[in-house]
């Protein structure tokens, strides 16, 4: 015998079936539109804060964020947790591994010499940075960085004082410039070339360098003392013509960086007959005007405005960036590079850094007041480059191509149709409304 709740059961069913309106064959083979949310599993991101929670020179370092973490109980190293508020205590954002992409020349190796000293950044001290390397020279009214080349490309920013730069090519032009603060040289592979700090201030001259290969080390690079002094003395007669003791007083080793008296103002190169190099290997950063954005400023240097970069500068491109206080420079996968690593180098102000490395991986790095930083992001890895300090943040991008180019995220939703903008990130209307069809370099 049936119950009376399974005849009430079979009733109502067959009720509802009767009552439903009859389903056309495109109904049952419907999809979803494509604004649908992409899945209700999935929970939204947090809109929590995420700021760092101490800055160098404020608050105290402790390793504990949202109730996650604990006090260290061991011995600490204070000062550099100070510097490094969000690798201590990490945003909730950061998420997986990514590399170290953070190198302070404070932390390389020093090699001093009469007259001034050389310290590098390369894969040795930043695994990272693979494709770029770095070196920070100093040199004292006078004195030189002797005549040598490289299998590399060099480009190079003054920090302080002025430099005086030489070089000869392959057909027998030469070149002579001295280079300002905030100005560049450049140099391609191969080229020989000299730089000596002149005595236009009292401190002589300090740069940065840039060469377009991670393994560079600048103490391998072709000296000429170093090759005279293991070129036997009777082949050196022979090759200049010279009798045995014009060349009796060359260095037994290489002298590298040594002292000497400080270029004339007025110096110019010997007379060639080949002429002078055409384009020169130099460039006024200085003089170039800054386009001003609603966040800061940029300049960008690369083959389509360094005039010799149309000939000679192939491999290396150039962005001096500044960033006011609260405002963003989103640069990556978010904004990215789609082709090129970028290596920076902080020069003032006080910023963080995250990169996204893709697969759910994401870190932050912290950049500090008045410290030689420099930093890494590989080819298409997503970052974006934040002023969390009270002063404007400063710092220059390089790149291993010769010419800048970037994505942004911001231009790349709004060109997007909307609907499929909406599928991926729930926006309204109005949102990707506000998005921008021109690319914003750096966002207040």
């Amino acid at each position: 015998m049936l119950s009376l709740a399974f005849c009430l059961c079979t009733l109502y069913l067959a009720a509802c079936v009767s009552s439903a309106p009859a389903s056309s064959a495109s109904a049952v083979s419907s999809v979803p539109s494509v604004s649908s949310p992409a899945s209700s599993s999935v929970p939204a991101a947090s809109t929590d804060p995420n700021l760092p929670l101490w800055s160098p020179d404020s608050g105290t370092p402790d390793p504990v964020r949202e109730g996650l973490g604990a006090p260290i109980l061991g011995p600490e190293n204070v000062p550099l947790e100070q510097e490094n508020a969000d690798i201590f205590a990490p945003p909730t954002t950061d998420s997986g591994s990514v590399a170290n992409a953070k190198w302070p020349f404070a932390m390389s190796h020093n090699r001093l010499q009469t007259g001034g000293w050389a310290r590098q950044q390369n894969i040795g001290t930043l695994p990272i940075a693979t494709s770029l390397a770095s070196v920070n020279m100093r040199l004292e009214p006078g004195a030189i960085r002797e005549l040598h080349w490289h299998k590399t490309s060099e480009w190079a920013y003054v920090l302080k004082g002025s430099t005086q730069i030489t070089a000869v090519d392959a057909e027998g032009r030469n070149f002579l410039a001295t280079v300002g603060p905030g100005d560049l040289w450049f140099f391609p592979p191969g080229i020989p070339h000299s730089l000596q700090a002149t005595n236009d201030t009292a401190g002589g001259s300090e740069f940065i360098l840039v060469f377009d290969d991670g393994d560079f080390s600048e103490d391998s690079t072709f000296l000429l003392t170093d090759w005279l002094s293991h070129v036997p003395a009777e082949v050196i007669q022979k090759n200049f013509k010279a009798n045995p003791d014009a060349f009796s007083h060359i260095p037994a080793q290489e002298l590298y960086i040594f002292p000497s008296t400080p270029p004339a103002s007025d110096a110019v190169a010997p007379s060639s007959p080949q002429g002078t190099i055409p384009s020169p290997f130099t460039f006024a950063l200085s003089k170039v005007n800054a386009t001003q954005l609603s966040g800061g400023t940029v300049k960008i240097v690369d083959s389509t405005t360094f005039s010799a970069s149309s000939q000679v500068s192939t491999t290396i491109a150039a962005a001096e960036v500044t960033v006011e206080p609260g405002a963003i420079r989103l640069t990556g996968t978010i904004q990215w590079h789609p082709t090129m690593d970028e290596w920076s180098f902080f020069m003032c102000g006080e910023g963080r850094v995250t990169i996204f490395a893709s697969q759910g991986n994401a870190r932050t790095f912290n950049y500090q007041l008045n410290i030689s930083l420099t930093g890494f992001v590989p080819t298409a890895m997503g970052h974006y480059v934040e002023n969390t300090g009270n002063t404007t943040l400063r710092y220059l991008e390089i790149f291993n191509t010769d010419r800048f180019q970037d994505i942004s995220l911001n231009q790349w939703l709004a060109l997007t149709p909307p609907d499929l903008v909406k599928a991926h990130l729930q926006l309204s209307d109005e949102t990707i409304a506000s998005l921008s069809k021109t690319k914003p370099v750096v966002i207040g």
